[in-house]
């Protein structure tokens, strides 16, 4: 089977933000995923959808694939640099805060038309 990535680093939002949309269409198809994502009120919502769309268009125009034979197989959402920020409060003191990024990994999978015997779990021996 073979992998198609797309990645996105640096996108200002928080990976807790992101990773509960990305919970909701994980076991989605790409292209379903996408018009739930286009529909979705969101702010996480528009990076996933243009990294789920560039692996789609990697699995296109690189490796020749038909999307329609192609399903999400992770997406996964990490952590990135976070910028420390100040908030002034009363009493000429101020509160430190965290702009956090994220980057996003969304790994595609073409799903080959396996053999009879593949599908069942036995192969010929002779």
């Amino acid at each position: 089977m073979t992998e198609i990535v797309a990645l996105s680093k640096y996108v200002h939002l928080s990976p807790k933000k992101i990773r509960l949309v990305a919970d909701a269409i994980v076991a989605l198809k790409p292209e379903i995923a996408l018009q739930h994502l286009k529909l979705m009120n969101k702010s996480a919502s528009l990076p996933l959808f243009l990294t789920l769309k560039s692996a789609i268009a990697n699995a296109e125009n690189n490796l020749k694939l038909d999307k329609n034979k192609l399903t999400i197989k992770t997406i996964e959402v990490t952590g990135g640099p976070f910028l420390k920020r100040f908030r002034a409060v009363s009493r000429g003191t101020a509160h430190q805060y965290k702009r956090r990024t994220s980057h996003i990994k969304i790994v595609l999978e073409d799903q080959e038309v396996l053999t009879k015997g593949e599908k069942s779990g036995t192969k010929d021996k002779s």
